[in-house]
């Protein structure tokens, strides 16, 4: 799960991506990326936060009044520096991208352009493979003028080869902006407009920041083409967007439960208030199951909307009794297990006073491992509690995720082939209570229509059978490819 960002702007746009791509941190911790074009590409990216990889020199070439950022959060790919995004070609026209997702045919696709197209791949990020899809695609079409329809006929064919997830942004040298969506539309892409100039951003809250107004989100299996004319001070810029594909909308659920700014829309649907309702739906079985705890305590930052609700539910305090780091990354996203565990005890401390002596209910958005869980409720204890009850607002995660959640083996999941009752025994509760499928739905009130593959197994997309012990082979370090 990444964030992407392109900007079409009247006067440089570094700056603003830089601002928006802080917007988008918490999407990615691992690397972070910015390419604008100006008669060239302009490209700076590396490994780290976004504070941390540029600085007033390296921005003050990035000139330009078009152009991409990324922050990225590894999942296909070993994660090193090599693999940050954006991307680009020289050919046709010069092409840099950015994109949110995963390719679940990656693999395939690699063979493919090196065998079909000798189009050599130099490193593990997917996008890399997109983008040469794209290009590959372009060049098949009348270059002599790039039309809207050429940028349609290209993408539609991107559709048929690529599978998966994908929000991608890209810039054409010379010519404009192009961003779409997979047919599925899994990952989030929204578009702002502000005066004549236009962004695209994985959050409507990155748009808020830079002052943009929401237009609204890219379509499943649309794409939108911005194209940025020599005449376009005296004409004002030509904006062409189709829906190229129609199949069921699955977006991803994990984006209300976990991974978006609860200050952000998703699909029309506010994260905040969808985290509210979830909590509201967690409430209603712990009261079923008799549980009466004295006081509810959030896992911040995420938890803080359904433990709200909760408490107000169940007629009980709501505390916070545990204070984050604000320096410390977010656990789930960070690139391997010791590093989640390390993180935890320097992340969050218990306020004793808020704990000591009381039945605690603690609300989290999820349980993964459950090594970080249990390091919580140890801490939790430590501080003198005297019953601890654990509310998981989304339901057990039993499946990997092919779409971009680095949750991709079997054997991540601490509820894979465990009854709720061991899970409890193994974190360290004396109750855990987790969210239904069916309350996970009704909470983010889009219909039955997102997908939902990594609690309940079912896929929106074709997945190559070999797929899993693919990316299995890959964490071991085996050698994968062409």
């Amino acid at each position: 799960m990444c964030g992407v960002l392109g900007i079409c702007g009247s006067k440089d746009v570094v700056l603003e991506l830089y601002q928006g791509l802080n917007a988008l941190q918490h999407r990615g911790q691992d690397a972070a990326g910015i390419a604008t074009f100006s008669e060239k590409f302009n490209l700076k990216k590396g490994d780290g936060l976004v504070q941390n990889v540029f600085n007033p020199k390296n921005l003050a070439r990035l000139t330009g009044n078009i152009g991409i950022g990324h922050v990225r959060y590894p999942t296909v790919g070993g994660g090193g520096a090599d693999d940050a995004q954006p991307f680009y070609v020289n050919s046709p026209f010069g092409i840099a991208m950015v994109h949110n997702g995963n390719l679940v045919n990656y693999f395939e696709l690699k063979k493919e352009l090196f065998r079909k197209d000798f189009r050599h791949l130099n490193s593990g990020c997917d996008v890399e493979a997109l983008l040469n899809v794209f290009a590959d695609e372009l060049m098949a079409e009348n270059l002599c003028k790039l039309s809207a329809e050429a940028v349609y006929r290209t993408v539609k064919r991107v559709y048929k080869r690529a599978e998966g997830s994908y929000s991608a942004v890209a810039v054409i040298a010379g010519h404009g902006i192009v961003a779409f969506r997979d047919p599925h539309g899994i990952k989030p892409l929204v578009m702002g407009k502000k005066d004549d100039d236009y962004a695209f951003a994985s959050e409507s809250a990155a748009l808020d920041i830079l002052g943009y107004n929401t237009v609204g989100d890219v379509a499943p299996g649309e794409v939108i083409y911005i194209e940025e004319t020599p005449k376009f001070f005296k004409e004002g810029r030509r904006l062409y967007r189709k829906k190229l594909v129609t199949t069921k909308h699955t977006p991803c659920i994990f984006e209300w439960v976990y991974f978006a700014r609860p200050d952000s829309v998703i699909e029309g649907i506010n994260v905040y208030s969808a985290r509210f309702r979830l909590g509201l739906e967690l409430a209603k079985r712990v009261k079923q199951l008799g549980i009466k705890p004295d006081v509810v305590i959030p896992i911040p930052d995420t938890s803080r909307p359904a433990a709200s609700a909760v408490a107000e539910y169940l007629k009980i305090p709501h505390r916070e009794g545990l204070i984050k780091n604000r320096y410390i990354g977010r656990t789930f996203i960070m690139p391997d297990q010791s590093k989640r565990e390390q993180s935890v005890r320097q992340k969050l401390n218990p306020i004793r006073e808020e704990i000591k002596g009381k039945d605690v209910l603690v609300v989290d958005d999820s349980i993964v491992r459950g090594t970080t869980s249990r390091e919580l409720v140890n801490m939790i204890r430590g501080a003198g509690a005297k019953k601890v009850y654990f509310g998981v607002f989304s339901p057990p995660l039993r499946h990997p995720c092919v779409y971009g959640i680095d949750m991709q083996t079997k054997g991540e999941f601490i509820a894979r082939n465990k009854s709720e009752e061991k899970i409890a025994r193994e974190i360290g509760v004396d109750a855990l209570i987790y969210q239904t499928v069916e309350g996970l739905i009704k909470s983010i009130k889009f219909g039955e229509s997102v997908c939902t593959a990594c609690f309940t197994g079912k896929y929106p997309t074709r997945v190559p059978e070999k797929l899993f012990s693919m990316i299995e082979n890959e964490r071991m370090g085996l050698k994968i490819g062409c």
